[in-house]
Order: C-alpha cells, then sequence, then structure tokens
C-alpha cells in the first residue's frame, strides 16, 4: 500500500515509517520544513527502510500542501503535533494553530482525496487526572493543559468528520509511549541520559505522578493493527500496557540497572501547575484487544534496556541537546 504519514520525523512517527517500509509499503513521509535540511529521527532507518520512504517537507498548517502531498495513497497516519506540555503553558496559540488546524487540514485534504482510512492519533492526556481507574475509552475528556485541550478539540473534529462526511476514520489513543529516538522533553530519556552521563542528583519534576509507560514497538503495532481493516472505523482506541508505576519507580528501575546510587532533585520548569497535573494515567485496552487484536508484548524492563542501550550509542546527542532544555 501507498501509506502517507504525517509527523514522520518525530519519535513514534519514525518508527512507524520504518516498520511500514520493512513491511514492504511505500510511504510518503510528511515532515516539517527546515533551512538546514534536517530530516530528524528518519535519519536512523536503515538503508533497507529508506528505500521505500520518500520525504517530502511542508507545514501541517499550510492545507495546499498538505492536500497536494496526499494525492494518490490509499491510508493516512496523522501524528503531526505540537507535544511539549510545558511550552502550552507559554505558547498555547500554536498548541490550536498546529493540533487543530493542522489536523482540520488533514481531515480536509483526506476527504477530498478519497483516503481509504485514516489514523488520528490522540493522547491519554485527554483524559485528564483518571476519575477511575483503568481508563478506558468511556473516560470523561479533561482538558487540563492548552496542550491536552487542543488533542481533545482535534480528536473531536476527526470524530465529527467521520460523522458529517463518512470520511474513514479511526482515532488511536497511545498512552505513554517510550524508547529509543525520544527526545530530553520526556521523563525516561531524562533519566537516563543524566545518569549516563554520571551526574548524581538527578533533575526530574513531580515523582509522584503515575503513568503507563508503553515500549514505541508495541504502540506502533497498535496503529498498524488499527489501521489494518474496517473494525477500528468510527471508534476511538486506546493503546498502552495496562501497567501503571510512577515516576519515582522508574527513577529507582534505572538507577539499578546502571548501579548509579543517585538521587533526585527537583526542577521547578517540569513542575506542572497544581491544578493541571495528571495524577494517574493507567490504560485499559480491552476494546483493541477485542477489536484489532491488540496485545503489549514488551515488558517495561525489557523496552528500558533497549532504550538504555540506544541512548548509550548516542550519549553525545543527548549531552548536546541537555545544555538546551529548559
Amino acid at each position: 500500500m501507498r501509506y502517507y504519514v504525517t509527523g514522520a520525523a518525530g519519535f513514534i512517527g519514525s518508527h512507524l515509517c520504518e516498520e511500514l517500509a520493512l513491511l514492504g509499503h511505500q510511504i510518503t513521509a510528511f515532515i516539517h520544513y527546515n533551512s538546514r535540511g534536517d530530516i530528524g529521527n528518519l535519519r536512523y532507518l536503515s538503508t533497507k527502510a529508506l528505500r521505500n520512504v520518500a520525504i517530502v517537507k511542508g507545514d501541517i498548517q499550510d492545507p495546499f500542501s498538505v492536500e497536494y502531498t496526499m494525492r494518490g495513497h490509499e491510508r493516512v497516519f496523522h501524528l503531526a503535533a505540537l507535544i511539549g506540555i510545558p511550552y502550552s503553558y507559554v505558547s498555547p496559540a500554536s498548541y490550536v494553530s498546529t493540533n487543530i488546524q493542522g489536523t482540520l487540514n488533514v481531515l480536509e485534504a483526506a476527504k477530498k482525496n478519497r483516503v481509504k482510512g485514516l489514523v488520528h492519533t490522540s493522547t491519554s492526556e485527554v483524559y485528564g487526572s483518571a476519575i477511575y481507574t483503568p481508563i478506558d475509552e468511556k473516560h470523561p475528556l479533561q482538558g487540563q493543559s492548552p496542550y491536552s485541550a487542543s488533542k481533545i478539540g482535534a480528536d473531536q473534529l476527526a470524530e465529527s468528520y467521520y460523522r458529517s462526511f463518512d470520511l474513514p476514520v479511526a482515532i488511536i489513543r497511545p498512552f505513554n509511549t517510550y524508547g529509543p529516538r525520544q527526545s530530553l522533553r520526556a521523563v525516561i530519556p531524562t533519566i537516563i541520559s543524566q545518569l549516563l552521563l554520571g551526574k548524581k542528583k538527578i533533575r526530574l519534576g513531580s515523582i509522584t505522578p503515575i503513568r503507563d509507560f508503553n515500549y514505541v514497538k508495541d504502540t506502533v503495532a497498535g496503529f498498524i493493527r488499527v489501521s489494518s481493516g474496517p473494525e477500528a472505523i468510527g471508534k476511538v482506541i486506546n493503546v498502552g500496557s495496562g501497567r501503571g508505576v510512577s515516576v519515582k519507580q522508574v527513577f529507582k528501575m534505572i538507577d539499578q540497572m546502571l548501579n548509579t546510587k543517585a538521587m533526585i532533585e527537583t526542577d521547578e520548569t517540569r513542575v506542572r501547575p497544581q491544578k493541571s497535573e495528571v495524577v494517574e494515567l493507567l490504560c485499559d485496552h480491552a476494546l483493541a484487544g477485542k477489536t484489532v487484536n491488540y496485545k503489549p508484548k514488551w515488558p517495561l524492563e525489557k523496552g528500558l534496556e533497549a532504550t538504555i542501550a540506544f541512548i548509550k550509542e548516542n550519549l553525545e546527542q543527548y549531552q548536546h541537546a541537555s545544555e538546551y532544555m529548559v
């Protein structure tokens, strides 16, 4: 098949492109234009995978580039988004422009191009602090940050195009994905990189929130399964591990794996406003199992080992990135 992937240069997007390409599909990887010619995480793809990947540059906020580059594709994965929660407090308008207007552009282009299927990417952050756990797809949506509010708006737009125009849209709602290539905005690479760089006081935000950390290969498997047939069309599908651990517990696991015996130091720039903090996210993926036969395969410990190995191999770039983190 010919797949069109927005956000292809990102963490999850690059892994998705790689897996689809290795399965023999033809991929158009839509990435954000930059004057440096930087292709982001697509640089990690093997030569074999890149043979099936055509990289095109544009802007998700430009409806013309989206509509034009989507022509001739059968299926679409929409992952492009602004995702950093702290920055959404500083520049909320950019999240509306990218996450809501950008999604509208993708939906309208898919409608005009009569695609056979579109998978729209949501986030577990739309659930806010859990009213009950594990969290299923019927849990209320709560916009506890400008980021999550923009994603709720994008999700509702995607649902409206299914209901209004019969566009074959499925919404995948990943919980906290981690793994190789993830940036320092996320807690797991932040912990690992600081420990590998020899720091004894690890700067983190709040360490009590509970998260459902799902290894990137399991998340990608969820994307592919959701797109593989008509069963998920018109539905929201949670994808996660079904295991909840606190940030502090994850820190201790990594610290023990590396035998570093470090301590935690609070980084106020990473602490969310009190009413904006999401206390617990724990995935109920029963619907994914029933609908598309999804089942996570990577235990947290195994995924952390793979992530540590990648960061060790690329430690210099993580050290360089850490100098610009705020």
